[in-house]
């Protein structure tokens, strides 16, 4: 898909109303699950035993005041004015911000390096809430079957598991048929967040308080250095906040702020209100504050519904977890990996096998050692709140330097939501030893093995280049009448365009044969989401027998080869489907003592690059065409 198909064009070139009221019903559906089943835990754990915050009515306002400026300042200030404008092509998300900012300082080298790598480790910081986010949702609506019969308490655990390993099994069959029903699922759940809410703040008004920015600044300037506890448990109302940037290609920005302002922040808010309203009254329901609002004659709906809006939270972080993958491997931080396209319509919606059993082990391992909602409370919030500080640091260098905003006005702003994040992820460090290493850790592991990739890729390529032969002297040289000659066509993909590829050497070497056209060709992601069909191909004659082809995709392009390969008729060469071999030349990675990477690095590039996926499916070359050929690099 590209900037020119329709689908793209109506997510971000403004969508009439019709084609508005059905992106946004699908950005209620997909980007707001995370952030929409934090009403089940959060309360709780704001007043859980280690924050020592006192269950009376002065901290019950102070508490509900804190998670409603909380959302006013950091999701609606923050990511829904702010940060919605920082579009890269149409895009957003971690890297895609990361590209608009290493852009923005193109020429400050160091710097731009710097960016990217802490883009990559923001990145990184994903793959941690794509565990947590099922484990937490998905646990925190089995624990309704507690409150519905105390007996089904032993149930919560082998429920959870048993719905996780069903909603990762489904995977490989596509979100489009599912996706249909995401929308109106959430609908009815912000609607009921709503109305169970509005129900109780009736019977207890005076908790409207909350609406007074001054409860929420009283009550974190008592807490003394208990503040950083609190912060920490009132950091789960925030968690999702980032899916509002990462999922704006997929809908746009007006539909996205507009399923915001509409619908979703007036349910939270309501429903964290009444949560507050029935403490006032009822003390002891802080055993599970959320499910307590509701009768007991609606506690089994209520359990089905949170049910499906936990399934649907977590579906929305394990396609973004695909997405991200893609992207990542594009920009050449991970190895290829199989990809496969569950539609034939819309070229957004993937599955990763790789990537979608790893989550879910990570995602059972998390359960099963946390156990519960609480516990793994824990370990949430520190990945998030990273993350948006990371998201803070590079909009500064795109305001500055891309949207050339004063100096002191970017300062100021970038300054005041540093603030807003430092103490947010002040609150969530406190929690480090009882669970908030477990995404750091995760994090910090794939961040190794991402810039391993990248370094590893950098160093070969030299050593390709060190090693190999100029192409054009090579041709120059070449006689083409001391060889036999094929009337087919040879392609020889290769990373570095300027050495004649191993492949074509091994031809002649071992087969004695040099085809009538052959085709150095070289693919370049490059750091932008799209790159148009009308500049997707260059084409350079060398010889007679020999042509430089260069294709150019974004990293959400879907790189389709022979088909961009037809694009080469209109610049004088014809490349025949059906008469055409590619040439491919695997390369076996040696590592070497040197100055390159520590060796330990260079043995897991070695492994990384044994166990990457085929070039035949990434770059979707026809199974019947392809010879493989393999070549020892040092590196």
């Amino acid at each position: 898909m590209t900037p020119n198909d329709p689908a793209t064009q109506s997510a971000h070139d403004g969508p009439n109303k019709q084609g508005l009221a059905a992106l946004t019903l699908g950005a209620i559906g997909v980007v707001y699950g995370d952030i929409g089943t934090s009403p089940l835990y959060t309360v709780k754990e704001v007043f859980a035993p280690h924050t020592g915050v006192p269950l009376d009515h002065l901290h019950l306002i102070g508490a509900i005041s804190t998670i409603f400026w909380a959302l006013m300042l950091v999701v609606t200030l923050k990511y829904v004015i702010l940060i919605l404008r920082a579009d890269n092509h149409g895009e957003g998300g971690g890297l895609a911000l990361t590209a608009l900012a290493a852009a923005a300082v193109k020429d400050r080298p160091r710097l731009r390096q710097a960016l990217l790598l802490l883009g990559v480790f923001g990145a990184t910081l994903f793959y941690g809430d794509s565990v947590i986010t099922p484990a937490i949702s998905v646990l925190g609506a089995m624990e309704g079957l507690q409150v519905i019969a105390p007996g089904l308490e032993s149930l919560v655990l082998p429920a959870s598991v048993l719905i996780l390993i069903g909603l990762f099994m489904v995977q490989r069959f596509g979100t489009g048929f599912v996706g249909r029903f995401f929308g109106p699922v959430i609908v009815l759940w912000f609607v009921t967040l709503g109305a169970v809410g509005l129900w109780h703040i009736s019977q207890q008004p005076a908790i409207l308080a909350a609406l007074n920015p001054l409860h929420a600044w009283a009550f974190v300037t008592d807490r003394g250095w208990q503040l950083l506890a609190t912060l920490g448990a009132i950091v789960l109302a925030l968690t999702g906040a980032e899916a509002l940037y990462a999922d704006m290609g997929h809908f746009g920005k007006r539909p996205i702020q507009l399923a915001w302002t509409t619908l979703v922040l007036p349910g939270l808010a309501l429903n964290y209100m009444g949560q507050g309203a029935l403490l006032m009254g009822d003390p002891s329901a802080i055993e599970n504050p959320f499910y307590r609002l509701f009768p007991d004659s609606w506690l089994v709906p209520a359990l089905v519904l949170a049910s499906l809006a936990a399934i649907i939270a977590s579906q929305a972080v394990i396609s973004g977890a695909y997405s991200m993958t893609k992207q990542a491997i594009q920009l050449g931080f991970l190895p290829r990996m199989a990809i496969r396209y569950t539609s034939a319509r819309e070229v957004g919606q993937i599955y990763i096998p790789a990537v979608n059993w790893a989550l879910l082990l990570a995602v059972i391992a998390a359960v099963l050692h946390f156990e519960t909602s609480s516990a793994l409370a824990s370990a949430y919030g520190i990945a998030v709140t990273l993350t948006m500080m990371i998201t803070t640091v590079l909009t500064y260098f795109v305001v500055r330097n891309a949207w050339k905003l004063p100096l002191p006005v970017a300062i100021g702003a970038t300054a005041f939501f540093l603030s807003v994040d430092a103490l947010l992820v002040a609150g969530c460090a406190v929690k480090f030893f009882d669970g908030g290493w477990f995404p750091l850790a995760l994090g910090g592991m794939l961040f190794v093995g991402m810039s391993t990739w990248a370094r590893g890729r950098q160093l070969l390529l030299e050593s390709i280049h060190r090693d190999g032969l100029a192409l054009q002297p090579f041709i120059d040289t070449l006689d083409p009448r001391s060889v036999n000659r094929s009337t087919r066509t040879a392609v020889y993909p290769v990373a570095d365009p300027s050495t004649v590829p191993q492949a074509l050497l091994h031809n002649l070497k071992h087969n004695q044969v040099l085809h009538e056209r052959n085709v150095v060709l070289t693919v370049r992601f490059h750091d932008v989401p799209w790159v148009p069909m009308s500049e997707r191909i260059e084409v350079q004659p060398l010889s007679r027998s020999f042509w430089q082809v260069t294709l150019h995709y974004g990293f959400m392009n879907t790189p389709d080869v022979p088909q961009a390969l037809t694009l080469a008729e209109s610049h004088g060469l014809k490349i025949p489907t059906f008469e055409t071999t590619f040439f491919l030349s695997r390369e076996s990675v040696v590592p070497t003592p040197g100055a390159g990477m520590a060796n330990w690095r260079e043995t897991l590039f070695a492994a990384m690059s044994r166990n990457a996926g085929g070039v035949v499916d990434f770059f979707r070359l026809p199974d019947n065409a392809v010879v493989e050929l393999g070549t020892r690099v040092q590196i």
